[in-house]
C-alpha cells in the first residue's frame, strides 16, 4: 500500500460557463519514506495541488488516499510549509512555534516544549530573534519561523508548497540541508514543490513536472540516480546530475513553447486603403 495515493484527481472552481479548470487526470503515488518533487510553471495548479494533499479543498472528483484512508480535512501528520508564513502577528518567534507544539503534544511538560521549540528555533538560525514579532522580522526571517514550525511538530509527512523561495542563497542552501538532514534520521516521507530544478535534484528521489493549466496534468518522472549524502559542490561535475537537469529543463521548455504556440490568436485585418492628404494644407 502506498503511503500517498491521488486517483485520477480533476479539479475546477465555480460552475457552468464560469468554470475554471485547474487539475486533471492528476495521478500520483508516494511510498513511504520517499521523497518526491513537483516542479512546474507559475500559475499551473502547483498549490491547488498541495492543498487536495493536506486536506484544506476536495477534489471535484478523484481521491486521496494517505496511509490507505481518504484524506477528509486537515492533520498533524502531514505538516506544511507554505509560501507565505502564516504566522500570528501578535505572537513572538518562539511563541508562534510553540502554541504549534503545544497542539501535537499536548503531554509534554512545559520544558520538554520549550526545549523543542529552542532547538527548532535554533536550527534555522533565529535564536537572536526569538522574542521579536512578525513585523520585526523581514520577509526571509518569517519564512524561516515557518520552516522551523512545521518541522517542530514533526510530522509523519512532510508536504513544502515552495518555502524557500523568499531566501537569500546561503540560507536557502543552509534549510535545504536541515531539511534533508531532518528526512534523513527517520526518513519522513516529503513532497516538495518548486519552480528550481536545481533545488529538485539536489533534494529528492525523483521529480515529476506538472505541466501548464488549465487542466494541468503530471508529466513523467525523472529519477535521481545520485548517492546520497549529496554535495553541493561536486553536482556540477556529476555526470547523472548534468544528465538528469538538461533532460529535464528540455522538457519543460518544450511543453512551455507547446502551451506558447497554442495560445497565440490569429486575428484577420480588413483591407484599409491609406488616405491621401496631399493639398489639403494649402
Amino acid at each position: 500500500m502506498a503511503y500517498l495515493e491521488l486517483n485520477n484527481i480533476y479539479k475546477s472552481y465555480g460552475q457552468g460557463e464560469n468554470t475554471t479548470e485547474v487539475l486533471n487526470n492528476i495521478n500520483l503515488t508516494i511510498e513511504e519514506g520517499e521523497f518526491v518533487a513537483i516542479v512546474g510553471f507559475t500559475g499551473s495548479g502547483k498549490t491547488t495541488l498541495v492543498n487536495l494533499i493536506n486536506g484544506l479543498l476536495e477534489p471535484t472528483s478523484g481521491e486521496v488516499l494517505f496511509k490507505g484512508e481518504p484524506v477528509n480535512g486537515t492533520s498533524h501528520e502531514r505538516g506544511v510549509i507554505f509560501q507565505n508564513y502564516s504566522l500570528l502577528p501578535w505572537l513572538t518567534v518562539g511563541q508562534n512555534i510553540y502554541m504549534a507544539v503545544k497542539e501535537v503534544f499536548p503531554k509534554k511538560s512545559k520544558k520538554e516544549l520549550n526545549d523543542l521549540v529552542k532547538e527548532y528555533v535554533e536550527m534555522v538560525g533565529l535564536s537572536h530573534a526569538i522574542n521579536k514579532r512578525p513585523k520585526e522580522l523581514s520577509g526571509g526571517m518569517r519564512q524561516r519561523v515557518a520552516v522551523a514550525r512545521a518541522l517542530a511538530m514533526k510530522p509523519e509527512m512532510i508536504i513544502m508548497d515552495e518555502p524557500l523561495g523568499a531566501l537569500d542563497a546561503l540560507t536557502r542552501g543552509n534549510l535545504q540541508d536541515e531539511i534533508l538532514n531532518i528526512w534523513g534520521k527517520d526518513k519522513r516521507t516529503a513532497l516538495l514543490i518548486t519552480n528550481d530544478v536545481d533545488e529538485g535534484i539536489y533534494m529528492a528521489d525523483r521529480i515529476i513536472p506538472l505541466k501548464p493549466g488549465p487542466r494541468a496534468t503530471l508529466g513523467p518522472e525523472f529519477k535521481i540516480d545520485i548517492e546520497r549524502p549529496r554535495d553541493k559542490t561536486e553536482l556540477n561535475d556529476n555526470p547523472n546530475f548534468k544528465e538528469t537537469r538538461n533532460a529535464i529543463i528540455e522538457y519543460l521548455m518544450d511543453i512551455g513553447n507547446e502551451r506558447k504556440s497554442e495560445a497565440v490568436e490569429v486575428f484577420e485585418l480588413p483591407e484599409l486603403e491609406p488616405k491621401s492628404f496631399v493639398g489639403r494644407f494649402k
